[in-house]
């Protein structure tokens, strides 16, 4: 998926477009059309793309490493 925003003057408008997983050589020539009309002047911004893996099991997050996940932000 591609995301990026329109911006003209206080609005701010959210756009999105669907890729196939197939198809990441369109999803990044629509990234540079986006960056064309960003460097052109036009008010793109934000452009961004995002994926999941097609054949992930389960739900990604903190709750799927068990119960002897012992993580610490310093190390001691």
């Amino acid at each position: 998926m591609v995301y990026w925003t329109i911006v003209e003057g206080d609005r701010c408008t959210p756009h999105q477009q669907l890729f196939a997983t197939a198809d990441m050589v369109e999803a990044m020539q629509h990234m540079e059309l986006l960056r064309k009309r960003q460097r052109e002047g036009e008010g793109v911004r934000f452009i961004t793309m995002s994926s999941e893996h097609p054949d992930l099991v389960g739900h990604p997050g903190v709750d799927v490493t068990g119960p002897d996940y012992n993580w610490k932000k310093r190390r001691r």
